[in-house]
């Protein structure tokens, strides 16, 4: 009896915190591309990284409603934190990714309480316009971020002081893993918790949720903090990983990338995220092997057919199936 009983503890345990079996897919491919495919392991860090990214913006557009076009401002302060820390303190990577996920929260701190009293076409502008203005605060600071030419010249220490940043890519492919990982369970957390909630409900009518009591605005703060902070840690990787960081992390293009990855899998769905930012990386490497100048094509009919015929994303198209069944 108690054997047949740990099983189904353990489902409904795994169920009542949100997780399906869908969601131990991604993690089923990062060690299906380890093992079947190797010399794509820098690709894959490159999706890994986007995957994060991904998952910050879907935080706080698919779940909060904050209509975001400057994700960038908080990827690239990540990026730029965690190269100036291990070319001028410490290459510690642990250590160095803290620090890009913190600086990403606090300039969405800072940035947040202006940029969230907006709604709508002004939210985007405003967005936007930190974002630019990052970018123009990087490319003046020559002397701590390298301007136009970027900053470069740092190495990461070992990770955990036993398995070095190798040519191959294996050590940063594992690093990038687990990071998602973390950012997946805590991602998942946020989004089942009572806090997740209250977000769902100020996207849905932020002046009901007003006059029930909830302190909106501070919640979306605290929703774009946390975002933030998911942004510096994909902006830090990344940098960690290629060990240069150019003045393009805070650019309109990188920006738009990520919304174009939700659209691809679906907002408000964290395998949608997932689904659209492996899509999206995989896509642009293939087409852009195929014809390097107009690669773009591939993903612009991809993006049609997805708003076309699944305006919900690949994701909502199959949940929409399943029901049908």
């Amino acid at each position: 009896m108690a054997t047949s009983a740990a099983p189904r503890d353990f489902r409904e345990n795994f169920s009542r915190h949100g997780f399906t079996w869908l969601d131990l897919a991604p993690f089923v491919l990062i060690v299906a591309l380890y093992v079947l495919a190797d010399s794509y392991v820098p690709l894959g860090t490159q999706i890994i990284t986007m995957i994060i990214f991904a998952l910050s913006l879907d935080l706080v557009l698919g779940y909060g409603g904050v209509e975001s076009m400057g994700q960038a401002a908080l990827y690239g302060a990540g990026a730029y934190a965690a190269g100036i820390f291990a070319l001028r303190v410490s290459p510690e990577p642990i250590l160095g990714i803290l620090v890009a996920g913190v600086v990403g929260a606090i300039v969405a701190l800072v940035t947040g309480p202006v940029v969230l009293r907006a709604r709508g076409i002004t939210l985007v502008m405003m967005t936007l316009a930190v974002a630019t203005m990052m970018l123009e605060l990087a490319n003046a600071m020559q002397w701590l971020t390298g301007g136009a030419d970027g900053l470069y010249g740092f190495e990461m220490k070992p990770l955990l002081g036993l398995f070095s940043f190798d040519l191959n890519g294996h050590t940063a492919y594992w690093y990038a893993a687990a990071l998602f990982l973390i950012v997946f369970l805590v991602c998942k957390a946020i989004v089942n918790s009572p806090f997740g909630l209250t977000i769902r409900g100020i996207r849905e009518n932020p002046v009901r949720m007003q006059l029930l009591g909830v302190p909106v605005l501070r919640r979306l703060i605290m929703l774009y903090a946390i975002s933030g902070f998911f942004a510096g840690v994909a902006g830090g990787l990344s940098a960690q990983v290629t060990q240069i960081v150019a003045l393009d992390s805070f650019s309109f293009i990188l920006s738009g990338n990520v919304l174009v990855m939700l659209i691809l899998g679906g907002t408000g769905s964290l395998n949608g995220a997932i689904l659209g930012a492996i899509l999206f990386v995989v896509v642009s490497d293939r087409a852009a092997a195929v014809s390097p100048f107009h690669w773009l094509f591939a993903l612009g009919i991809g993006l049609i057919l997805t708003v076309r015929y699944a305006p919900r994303g690949l994701v909502g198209l199959f949940q929409g199936r399943a029901r049908d069944r």
